[in-house]
């Protein structure tokens, strides 16, 4: 899957798509299959399913991140926003044939817009570009989303297999490392438990991306003007470190990942 196409590679008529919420099952059966990374969002709360003729084209996971109030305040720290004044993309993937057309991300965007604005009171649609996937989120500025600024993230790799571990998902790691050094907790794998387990600390970028949904929310995002002079990031934006050692940091390549193990994510759903 690619929510973050930059070419078309598809001609002829756009289908009709048709949005109604989904089990939740459905939607994850789905996304274990098409999406990059198998690990859900936990704060979910709607499933939504988009369908051409009949078929499941594509599926949007709506919810909030881990700190769901924090992310309002931190957006917009000048007013008293609450949790229930935005909702977050957790996922959204669609079936392969739709990745590269170069107009199905936008068709699917505009889409959950409207169902948003007629099922909702959300003032804020707000999503994340994961830039250590190489995403810089085309589809979010094709569908004029504004760009609030990029933050730096971490995820682990297994050395061996290649997995992708998000640090959400590295609960066991994280007790392990912390009764091996004698402590009570740790938020961070150390760079010792790190090499002892053959696991690699990479850094790179998340940016952020807001949709105002009401005329309300546009005025209040007019009233940050530290928001309205940001270029939407490109490839050239994208940068990546890997940690050699405890607190040391070297610039690397877009690093790969092999999706298909799953040694780590283990995931209720």
């Amino acid at each position: 899957m690619s929510r973050d196409s930059k070419t078309s590679g598809q001609v002829g008529p756009k289908p009709s798509l048709h949005v109604q919420e989904i089990p939740k099952a459905q939607a994850v059966s789905f996304i274990r299959e098409h999406h990059y990374s198998k690990v859900m969002p936990r704060l979910n709360k709607y499933h939504l399913g988009f369908f051409a003729d009949g078929r499941l084209c594509g599926v949007v996971v709506l919810g909030w991140g881990t700190q769901p109030l924090q992310t309002i305040k931190k957006l917009f720290p000048r007013h008293s926003l609450v949790t229930g004044d935005y909702i977050e993309i957790g996922k959204m993937c669609f079936l392969p044939e739709f990745n590269d057309t170069g107009y199905f991300g936008s068709l699917v965007i505009s889409h959950l817009v409207r169902w948003l604005k007629a099922n909702t009171g959300c003032l804020f649609l707000y999503t994340l570009a994961d830039a250590i996937m190489g995403k810089c989120g085309y589809v979010y500025q094709a569908s004029n989303f504004r760009y609030l600024g990029s933050f730096t993230t971490s995820v682990y790799r297994d050395s061996v297999t290649g997995e992708k571990i998000h640090p959400r998902s590295a609960r066991l790691l994280l007790e392990e490392n912390a009764a091996r050094d004698g402590v009570a907790k740790r938020h961070w794998l150390t760079h010792d438990y790190c090499q002892y387990k053959g696991i690699e600390k990479i850094n790179g970028r998340m940016f952020r991306y807001v949709y105002p949904l009401t005329k309300e929310a546009k005025r209040l995002l007019m009233s940050y003007p530290e928001y309205g002079g940001l270029s939407y990031p490109k490839d050239r934006d994208l940068f990546f470190t890997m940690r050699t050692g405890p607190g040391l940091y070297t610039p690397i390549p877009q690093p790969q990942f092999n999706k298909e193990v799953c040694r780590f994510n283990v995931q209720k759903y």
